[in-house]
C-alpha cells in the first residue's frame, strides 16, 4: 500500500497559520510579479476564481467580495513544506517528496488500521504546524493519487463506504464494486498521468471515465498512445508500474529565470540579475553534487508589450572544465550577456541555464598551454563553495554573494514586484512574531492594503 499526503490549498494554508484573520475569507496567492492566481482558498474557488486567473481581473472582487490577494512568499512555503514532510514521513517507513505540498509514503508491511494511522498523522500535522491535509491510500501510485482526490471531493465520497473518512480515503479497503463505482464517477482527464491531449484522444474513442480506462486493454493503450498510458491502465487495476523514488533523480538541466518587476534597460542592472541567477543555479547544482559543462544565458523583452521594440537573444558557452564553482559559472554567464546585450530595449526577463550536467565525482581535466612552468596549480575551491552555501543557509540567501550581484536590495530594480508579500515568519529574524497584549503581530508590518491586524 502507498499513501499520498497533500496539503490543502497549501500556500493559502501557510499564510493562514500566521494570520488567523484570513480564515473563512476568500484568499488567493499570486505568482511572480503578482501576475496571476497560483493558489486559492475554498472561499475563493466558490467565487469562481480559476487557477491562473490574472490579478487585474480579480481586483473588482477585492472591493465587491472581500477577496484578499497576497504575493507569493516562497521562503515561508519552502520551510513549512520541510516541516510538513518531516511529520508526514511518520506515516510509513520510506517517503518520496513529490512536490512542495505532496509526498508518497510506502506503507508496505505496516500492520493495523491504516486509516486510523493516517488520521493520527493528519491530526498531528494540523496541531503542530497548522496545515490541513488530505490522505489517499491505494495499492499503486495512481490509485493513491485518485484516493487523495476523492478525499477532497464530497460528491464522490458516499457515507456508507467504510473506507471513507473525513479527508481520508483508503481505496485498498474498498470492494471491487465500490472501486468500480468510484472510478465511474471520475472523469478520465482527472486520472494522474492523463493530460489534456491524451484525454481528448480517449474521449474521441468513447473512453470518458476512469472506469472506462481501467477496463481498456493495456496493449491497446500502448498502441494508442504510449507505454505511459499502458502503465496507467495497469496501475488502475492494482498493478504497480511506477517506481517509488525515495531519493529524487538528479536533474539533467538546472535553470534560474525571472521576470523583472519593471523593465530594465541598463547593462549593469542585467549583470546584477544574471550574477544572482548564475549563483543560484550553481548552488542548486552543488546540492545535487554535480558539475556543469555548458552555460546558457538569455534575455528578452515582453511579448505582451506590442508597442515596445522586441528583442530576444540567447547564447551558450562550453566550459573548459565542468564545474559547480559560482565564480567560474558567473564569469561565463557575464561574458555571454555582454555578447548578446543590445542597448535601447526594455528587457522584461533573463535567465541562466546549466547544461551538460554530470556527477561531481567524474573528473575531467584540460591541458592549459598558457600556464608557465613555475605557476602553481589553483587551489581547490570546493571548500570555499561549501562555506558560502553554509553561511547563506544559516543567515539567509544573499548574506554572502559575488560583488557583481550588487549591494542593497533597493538599488536592484530588476527584483520581482511583490506588493502584498507577508514576512518570512520562520526564516528571517525580522519576520518573527511577537506577542503583546494578547495580540499577535509581525515585527516588520507587511503592507496594510488589506487591513493588517
Amino acid at each position: 500500500m502507498l499513501a499520498l499526503i497533500d496539503g490543502n490549498n497549501f500556500y493559502v494554508s501557510c499564510e493562514r497559520v500566521f494570520q488567523p484573520w484570513l480564515q473563512g475569507r476568500p484568499v488567493v496567492v499570486l505568482s511572480n510579479n503578482d501576475g496571476c492566481a497560483i493558489a486559492r482558498s475554498d472561499e475563493a474557488k466558490a467565487l469562481g476564481i480559476k487557477m491562473g486567473a490574472p490579478y487585474f481581473q480579480l481586483r473588482e472582487l477585492e472591493r465587491d467580495a472581500g477577496l484578499i490577494a497576497l504575493s507569493a512568499n516562497f521562503a515561508l512555503y519552502g520551510d513549512m513544506s520541510d516541516r510538513m514532510m518531516s511529520l508526514a514521513a511518520g506515516l510509513g517507513h520510506t517517503q518520496e517528496v513529490y512536490s512542495i505540498d505532496e509526498s508518497f509514503v510506502d506503507l508496505s508491511g505496516i500492520s493495523g488500521d491504516l486509516v486510523r494511522r493516517a488520521r493520527t498523522i493528519r491530526r498531528r500535522i494540523l496541531r503542530w504546524i497548522g496545515i490541513p491535509t488530505c490522505i489517499g491510500i491505494g495499492p499503486t501510485k495512481t490509485l493513491a493519487k485518485l484516493a487523495n482526490a476523492i478525499a477532497k471531493s464530497a460528491e464522490r465520497k458516499p457515507g456508507s463506504y467504510p473506507a471513507h473518512h473525513a479527508q481520508i480515503c483508503h481505496l485498498g479497503a474498498c470492494s471491487p464494486q465500490e472501486l468500480a463505482e468510484l472510478l465511474q464517477a471520475t472523469e478520465v482527464g482527472e486520472v494522474w498521468g492523463v493530460g489534456p491531449r491524451i484525454a481528448a484522444q480517449l474521449r474521441a474513442q468513447g473512453i470518458t471515465t476512469a472506469q472506462d480506462l481501467a477496463v481498456m486493454s493495456p496493449a491497446a493503450a500502448r498502441a494508442m498512445c504510449s507505454v505511459v498510458l499502458e502503465k496507467t491502465v495497469r496501475e488502475l487495476n492494482g498493478t504497480p508500474c511506477i517506481e517509488f523514488e525515495d531519493e529524487p533523480p538528479a536533474k539533467q538541466q538546472i535553470a534560474c529565470t525571472r521576470s523583472f518587476g519593471r523593465p530594465v534597460t541598463e547593462l549593469a542592472d542585467l549583470q546584477q540579475a544574471v550574477t544572482e541567477f548564475a549563483c543560484r543555479a550553481a548552488e542548486k547544482l552543488r546540492k545535487q553534487k554535480g558539475h556543469a559543462a555548458q552555460v546558457m544565458v538569455f534575455i528578452r523583452t515582453s511579448p505582451f508589450r506590442k508597442q515596445d521594440a522586441q528583442y530576444s537573444r540567447s547564447a551558450c558557452l562550453p566550459l573548459p572544465v565542468p564545474t559547480s564553482d559560482s565564480a567560474h559559472i558567473t564569469q561565463a554567464a557575464l561574458a555571454l550577456l555582454d555578447s548578446i546585450y543590445q542597448p535601447g530595449f526594455l528587457y522584461a526577463k533573463a535567465g541562466v541555464m546549466l547544461m551538460g550536467l554530470q556527477p561531481a565525482t567524474r573528473q575531467q581535466m584540460t591541458l592549459d598551454l598558457s600556464r608557465h612552468a613555475g605557476d602553481t596549480q589553483p587551489a581547490n575551491r570546493t571548500r570555499l563553495m561549501q562555506a558560502i552555501d553554509q553561511i547563506n543557509q544559516r543567515h539567509g540567501r544573499g548574506s554572502l554573494k559575488l560583488g557583481s550581484a550588487g549591494t542593497g536590495h533597493a538599488a536592484q530594480i530588476w527584483h520581482m514586484k511583490q506588493d502584498f508579500k507577508t514576512p518570512a515568519y520562520t526564516t528571517d529574524w525580522r519576520g518573527l512574531l511577537t506577542v503583546q497584549n494578547d495580540a499577535v503581530r509581525a515585527v516588520d508590518q507587511w503592507p496594510s492594503a488589506h487591513g493588517g491586524y
